[in-house]
């Protein structure tokens, strides 16, 4: 556009000085006008084609600085990108580990929950048969001799011999009814020996109780019985009495057990174990089949015992709810 307007003002000076040359009629001016007015283009179009350059050079500066500084910024935004979507990536990762291993667990606790469950259906119905052999047992016993219950520490119960082996059609009967009573009297005399050692009761407790820590229980009942026999009135005689009982509960002998709890429950009511004591019995009544006598010592443990532990009374209110006490027995 400059360039235009210079032409043009060029033009009309050229003009001018044609109409001039009506007015001069000297040649030698004409030209030297016309070398001055060629020697000003000149000038205006070096000065023109100066101002062009130094525009064309500095805006092609700033787009190369422009464009640089472009590329520089996208580079840094594409290199972040890239780190955020390589972090999003871990913790996909790490989620994914975590779900995984939590589905895992589930499944093993599932598991344990379903064998659990398996096992103690099995112990119920084990001991619901013993419970109901024991019961069995416990009648007919009971309609033989209705003072001494079956699995009592009376010495006559060692070595019995029943009724029916005592029967025969033999001729010889009498003799070998003789040699069978003689011997039973020697079982008896093995039973009848000592197993406590001679020193103090609490020794004695000690080493009887410490055949329980073995699980040798046929041991420990012996000598739990032989403590309370020979210290009947000793502050650790109920704790004995229990153990005793205890040795005859987990062997499964419920009946013999319940006889036991009984003993202790009416002897040592004001022992350490007296709570415990009468707790298991009235469980163990319950299992061979005596459930109204079994829940009234349950819910009785509260007032009999209002101070002992909470373990205890929560366990009473445990077994009162497990029998349905409350409900049959109020």
């Amino acid at each position: 556009m400059k360039r235009k307007y210079i032409f043009k003002q060029l033009f009309i000076i050229f003009l001018f000085c044609l109409s001039s040359n009506n007015l001069y009629s000297d040649n030698h001016n004409v030209l030297q006008i016309l070398e001055a007015l060629q020697q000003d283009i000149k000038t205006l179009e070096r000065a023109v084609y100066s101002d062009s350059f130094e525009k064309k050079n500095t805006s092609n500066e700033e787009a190369v600085i422009s464009d640089n500084s472009s590329e520089e910024a996208l580079t840094r935004h594409l290199l972040k990108l890239s780190e955020i979507e390589n972090q999003f990536r871990d913790l996909t990762n790490k989620f994914e580990e975590i779900n995984f291993k939590l589905d895992k667990l589930s499944s093993r606790l599932t598991k344990l929950q379903s064998d659990n469950q398996l096992r103690f259906e099995q112990v119920e119905k084990t001991m619901g048969n013993v419970v109901s052999t024991g019961a069995a047992n416990l009648t007919e016993d009971m309609s033989e001799n209705n003072k001494i219950l079956p699995g009592t520490s009376e010495p006559q119960d060692l070595g019995s011999i029943s009724y029916k082996d005592m029967t025969t059609s033999a001729t010889t009967q009498q003799t070998q009814s003789i040699d069978s009573t003689s011997t039973v009297l020697l079982e008896n005399v093995e039973n009848i020996e000592k197993l406590l050692p001679d020193s103090s009761p609490e020794k004695q407790y000690e080493f009887a109780t410490s055949f329980l820590k073995v699980g040798d229980y046929n041991t420990a009942e012996r000598a739990l019985k032989e403590f309370v026999q020979t210290n009947p009135n000793h502050n650790l005689a109920g704790n004995a009495q229990y153990w005793f009982a205890e040795t005859f509960r987990i062997r499964q002998l419920y009946v013999d057990a319940a006889s036991a709890y009984l003993e202790g429950y009416q002897k040592y009511p004001k022992s350490e174990k007296a709570p415990d004591n009468l707790l298991k019995l009235g469980v163990s009544l319950v299992q061979i089949g005596e459930k109204d006598q079994g829940c009234m010592m349950i819910i009785s443990i509260e007032k009999e015992y209002p101070e002992a532990s909470q373990s205890i009374l929560q366990k009473a209110k445990y077994e009162e709810k497990k029998f349905e006490c409350k409900k049959d027995n109020t």
